[in-house]
């Protein structure tokens, strides 16, 4: 009797420790949060990105100008890059997430104005203004298809006003919030309902009427939101895709006055002084979310992806000097580094040894990776650790991040990048940007003064981080070969052109 209670009792405390193991074991599929900041450049951060020639991590005045201790957090949880690449404004940069491929292949090139065809008088007419639409593949609908919550919160800008693009909720997203064609807000400001009925109340937020008349402000508004339905996903125990993109920092720039003191006697202009308040406001929210994934009890289950969308908009200096992005030159919209290069981070929210997901995808703690990525890649990356795959008609440009994320170079991974812009008048015009390796080169379709009035700008990026010194007439046999890597690039992705003044011609790049 003795020994059969005991076999019972034993089997008994058997089958407890095992439901208990099961209660405490990683659900099949990871949680998935990208944070996608809206005119976000590398240097708008106290997280030094750049680095210096052993390759640690170096600090520029900028970074002693912003707090965001939140970022600092993330990064030292995980992985930061310091040569990831966006599209040089945000519409290309959106869809290419969406879609893991190149602007030039999807053709959406330029942001996308809500109400009409902003190609430019001789950009390509047939770029891709319509955006994303019902029935495209998309990043958010192959994750819904396997089983995600798949949930928007912010700035979509997917396609223009008239069209179901517009709404996120038609391509792929069980759930949106605030999203919709608008590329800015009307204000930040809940006493002035985000925009809605004011002067720019075409830009007004939609979605957010619980908080007009509030002193909630835009980005506390969004947050809530995020927090309320990744708690809702995970009461009903279904994995979650949250695509948190920020409508900060973009203009109009709305002081946030609880962080205003901050930089009240920093002598910048007081825009640059309320984008800063944006900046650390937006920094707040992430660390809201990475505590709320805390108390879910998820954090160890969650990779967080954090990046811009482009370069810097700081109202801190002419678009093509060393300004707002310093040391890097040019800012948002330019053909620079600091119109395109955009801080990356990312990390499971919380460590856990033996996690499995974790050991399916380790991430480098602290590291700084150099090898090139771009916003592409970021579609493949989640979809590998989901489980998931794009159909095989579906041409991807991003290959998986997992050798970068473990902090580690890849040597299987082709380093260049495309950056296509067949349109203007802009702060750069009908240009196109490919890097291999240290090597920059940019094409300039019409020749202007931003161009220095020549097709062709050649930088070697590993002598000359900032952009200084043009090699196009001292380095024709570099030049020669880049272009060719460029015309290459561009015929791969069967890009659009823009066109001859006062013609349908197309323009093509040349060699030299």
């Amino acid at each position: 009797m003795r020994i059969s209670h005991f076999v019972r009792c034993g089997w008994v405390f058997f089958i407890a420790a095992a439901m208990v193991s099961i209660a405490h074991a990683a659900p099949k599929q990871p949680n998935v949060v990208v944070m996608l900041v809206d005119d976000m450049g590398i240097m708008d951060t106290s997280v030094p990105f750049l680095t210096d020639e052993a390759g640690r991590p170096k600090r520029y005045p900028l970074n002693d100008y912003y707090r965001t201790p939140n970022m600092d957090r993330l990064a030292s949880r995980g992985v930061r890059f310091n040569n990831f690449y966006a599209m040089s404004v945000c519409s290309p940069t959106r869809v290419s997430v969406m879609t893991g491929q190149n602007a030039a292949r999807h053709r959406t090139t330029n942001w996308i104005n809500p109400d009409k065809d902003n190609a430019g008088p001789q950009g390509a007419p047939d770029w891709n203004w319509r955006g994303l639409k019902p029935g495209d593949v998309t990043l958010a609908g192959l994750l819904q298809a396997a089983g995600y919550r798949t949930i928007h919160v912010g700035k979509g800008h997917f396609a223009p006003r008239e069209f179901e693009g517009a709404d996120p909720g038609k391509l792929g997203f069980d759930v949106n919030v605030a999203g919709a064609s608008i590329g800015a807000p009307g204000s930040y400001y809940g006493m002035q309902n985000y925009g809605n009925g004011g002067k720019r109340k075409s830009h007004g937020v939609p979605g957010l009427e619980k908080y007009h008349g509030t002193e909630t402000f835009l980005t506390d508004a969004l947050t809530t939101e995020a927090k309320r339905h990744v708690g809702e996903a995970v009461a009903a125990e279904k994995p979650f895709f949250l695509y948190f993109a920020q409508y900060a920092v973009h203009a109009p720039f709305n002081s946030d006055p609880r962080f205003a003191p901050h930089y009240a006697s920093s002598g910048k202009p007081a825009n640059a002084q309320a984008f800063a308040t944006l900046i650390e406001g937006m920094d707040k929210s992430l660390g809201e979310v990475l505590d709320h994934l805390e108390t879910l009890g998820v954090a160890e289950n969650t990779l967080v992806i954090f990046l811009g969308d482009n370069g810097s908009d700081a109202p801190l200096g002419h678009e093509h000097a060393v300004a707002c992005a310093a040391p890097l030159r040019g800012k948002k919209g330019a053909h620079y580094e600091g119109g395109m290069r955009v801080p990356f981070i990312a990390a499971w929210a919380r460590s856990a040894e033996g996690n499995v997901h974790q050991t399916r995808l380790p991430i480098g703690v602290g590291k700084i990776q150099s090898q090139q990525a771009a916003v592409y890649d970021i579609a493949p990356t989640v979809l590998n650790l989901a489980g998931a795959q794009a159909p095989a008609e579906h041409k991807l440009d991003g290959t998986a991040l997992d050798k970068l994320l473990a902090g580690e170079r890849d040597p299987q991974r082709t380093e260049t990048f495309l950056m296509h812009y067949p349109h203007g008048p802009h702060r750069s015009s009908y240009f196109t940007v490919y890097r291999e390796g240290a090597w920059k080169v940019i094409y300039h379709y019409f020749p202007s003064p931003q161009s220095e009035g020549s097709h062709y700008q050649l930088f070697h990026l590993g002598d000359d981080p900032f952009e200084q010194q043009n090699l196009a007439t001292s380095r024709p046999e570099e030049l020669t070969r880049m272009m060719q890597g460029l015309i290459a690039a561009l015929e791969r992705c069967e890009a659009v052109y823009p066109v001859a003044e006062g013609s349908s011609e197309r323009v093509k790049p040349r060699l030299p």
